[in-house]
């Protein structure tokens, strides 16, 4: 459906993407992922036709899109802002793509119920924007997106200005809505949260270029690199030399997964492999914080030796602050980093 060869964007002398290749399949989901100045953003608009490449080729349905204006690309957009017209009502707003493409009243007006009451607004044509919450804006501009069935949806941060409960509700919405329709789909986010729940495949970016692309249990699991982990939420990260089914760490003797690189590494330990027990037993440490997250508690601990580590467990299970405890390592939650 569309692919990415060697595409490089310059502004000055900044180069905002490196040679990136990215192929997206007929009804794949995929999600961009980076932090701020990664590329991400710039990758969606060299897709859209929004921003020209230094060099490379973008290509839909194996047809190069060199030259060819936006709203010949046959792709949808839904950015961060909605962007809706305020001049228009609900209804107004998810006709415009179709009144641009020449369909007449009946056809506009019989695509606009179907699509309202697809994103969960029956009937909400006549409402006016500015009467719309955050979220039933979100979906009309959705609706829109959708109108003109583009080959391929582009999403820009779709649900950054949501707030976190609406945000969780509405992505499950899209993943349904995006399977039921059969629908392409390129987003790009910050959220990691949103992107693992959302996509087929996550792309990881840095500095313009892929980090690590793999599906969201892949990513999650295997962390590529240092840079990804800790862009992941993992701090748990040491200089480690692995020899065998183990590894020489400030924190001591490490387990490793059977199979792992050897030799000099970067080790992480996710916080659910990090186990607290009796002080008598493994890794001293003393209990610095406990943050509750939902369903379970982190907990913040400062070794006797090597740098402070994240647990985690359930809230009957927290230590309380200023505790010593033994740590002891899960081998299936350690991950020798390349």
């Amino acid at each position: 459906m569309l692919a990415l060869t060697g595409v490089t964007v310059r502004f000055g002398t900044r180069t905002a993407l490196d040679a990136v290749s990215l192929d997206v399949a007929d009804h794949e989901t995929v999600c961009v992922l980076g932090p701020s100045g990664s590329g991400k953003s710039t990758l969606l608009r060299v897709v859209a036709g929004l921003q020209p490449v230094d060099s490379g080729r973008v290509l839909l349905d194996g047809a190069d899109q060199a030259g060819v204006p936006v709203h010949r690309r046959g792709v949808g957009l839904m950015f961060q802002d909605h962007q809706l017209f305020p001049q228009h009502d609900a209804g107004g707003n998810v006709a415009f793509g179709l009144r641009m493409r020449g369909a007449s009243r009946r056809e506009r007006a019989a695509r606009v119920a179907e699509l309202l009451d697809l994103v969960g607004l029956p009937g909400a044509e006549r409402r006016a924007v500015a009467a719309l919450s955050g979220g039933e804006q979100q979906r009309v501009a959705l609706a829109r997106a959708l109108a003109p069935s583009p080959r391929l949806l582009m999403l820009d941060e779709p649900l950054g200005q949501l707030d976190r409960g609406l945000r969780e509700r509405l992505v499950v919405e899209l993943r349904q809505l995006f399977g039921r329709l059969g629908t392409t789909v390129l987003a790009v986010t910050h959220d990691q949260g949103e992107a693992f729940a959302l996509a087929d495949r996550v792309v990881v970016m840095r500095d313009g270029r892929i980090a690590q692309s793999g599906t969201p249990l892949e990513v999650w699991q295997r962390p590529a690199s240092e840079f990804v982990a800790r862009f992941l939420g993992f701090d748990n990260v040491v200089a480690a030399t692995v020899t065998g089914e183990a590894a020489d760490t400030a924190w001591g003797k490490v387990p490793v997964p059977a199979g792992s690189a050897q030799g000099a590494a970067r080790l992480l330990v996710r916080p659910a492999g990090v186990r607290l027990g009796d002080p008598a037993e493994g890794l001293r440490c003393t209990v610095e914080g406990r943050t509750f997250r939902g369903h379970h508690v982190a907990v913040r601990l400062r070794p006797e030796t090597g740098p402070p580590l994240e647990a985690e467990c359930a809230l009957r299970d927290a230590p309380e602050v200023g505790a010593v405890i033994g740590v002891t390592f899960a081998p299936d939650e350690v991950v020798v980093l390349d």
